[in-house]
């Protein structure tokens, strides 16, 4: 998934008509996030170096990218919605990076997160896991609009697109969404402070007890054992 997403933004970023891109997950939820199997020691390293250039090509991408969620947002798709340009939740939705309660921890919301959220309530998220809901995201900034349950979701945002995006010069648009990010800092937050973080991942977590107990627990439907190391 990681890699066709890519793939379709890679395909489409030179299209000098393009004013928006939208992610919408199927089925009434965003997306969970990886797979906690992907969170095992075996497969860790290839899944973060590829989740992380797909998080780096969503924040450079040359045109805004939005996120319409319904439904569960969880680690890694709450780390997408964050490196995104837009997020349009509807009022049952819900994020989260549950990392921490396995025992890891997510590397874009360490990064991201006081750019999207503000610092006190991404440290609050990366640190306990919590949840919160559309209205908290829109109270803080990182939602855009939020979105009627009762609403025909396509309608709803082809109606903000044209009254928003579509009147706009798809050059100028361009050139607002890269002084955007440029000036925000977050590309240079995926940088070195990305790099860093998910070696710390690599190196300190994965040749953990911990860092490997609470992903075999939660596969094995049983409660961790932590030894604090």
């Amino acid at each position: 998934m990681m890699t066709e997403i890519g793939d379709a933004l890679n395909a489409h970023c030179a299209d000098q008509e393009l004013k928006l891109v939208v992610l919408r997950g199927a089925g009434g939820n965003f997306s969970f996030g990886a797979s906690v199997l992907e969170h095992r020691r075996e497969s860790a390293s290839t899944m973060l170096a590829g989740f992380h250039d797909l998080i780096r090509d969503v924040a450079r991408f040359p045109v805004p990218v939005a996120c319409l969620v319904e439904g569960q947002c969880l680690g890694g798709a709450f780390e997408l919605a964050l490196a995104s340009h837009f997020v349009f939740p509807t009022e049952k939705a819900i994020f989260a990076c549950p990392e921490i309660k396995l025992g890891v921890v997510a590397p874009v919301l360490s990064v991201l997160g006081h750019h999207r959220l503000g610092g006190a309530l991404a440290e609050q998220m990366l640190l306990t896991g919590c949840e919160i809901d559309a209205a908290r995201a829109w109270a803080c900034g990182f939602a855009t609009e939020v979105i009627p349950d009762d609403g025909d979701l396509d309608t709803w945002l082809l109606t903000w697109f044209h009254k928003n995006l579509a009147p706009l010069s798809a050059f100028s648009l361009r050139e607002a969404t890269r002084a955007a990010r440029q000036g925000s800092g977050m590309l240079a937050s995926l940088g070195t402070p990305l790099d860093a973080a998910e070696r710390r991942y690599l190196e300190r977590l994965l040749p953990s007890h911990d860092g490997n107990e609470g992903i075999e627990a939660f596969l094995a439907k049983r409660a961790p054992v932590w030894t604090n190391t």
